[in-house]
């Protein structure tokens, strides 16, 4: 779990939105002692079997992190015109490590 409302200044919702639109599935998420409400909560939920599963190893993980990170630290305005470029580096990233045959 992350607290993205503590650590970046978005609701989980956002959070998740923002990562969608790079191709990160996130799920928004409450955290332990949330003040928000459960269809507003102040954090996400990170799952790394999707990755483990594809192969990634710690090198990989860290630059899907790095991705997260820059992703919800830009403001608004700076994330619009990031977003491709993250997206394309996430794009690459699983291009390089696809999904299994026995899992589709």
């Amino acid at each position: 779990l992350i607290d993205t409302v503590e650590s970046f200044g978005l609701s989980g919702g956002v959070a998740e939105e923002r990562l969608d639109a790079i191709g990160i599935t996130v799920n928004k998420n409450t955290i332990p002692d949330d003040p928000r409400g459960p269809m507003d909560p102040s954090g996400i939920r990170i799952g790394v079997p999707a990755l483990t599963t594809r192969g990634m190893q710690e090198k990989e993980v860290k630059q899907i992190t790095l991705c997260i990170l820059e992703a919800l630290g830009y403001d608004d305005q700076e994330f619009q015109r990031q977003r491709a470029a993250l997206h394309k580096e996430v794009i690459q990233l699983c291009k390089r490590f696809p999904v299994p045959k026995q899992f589709i």
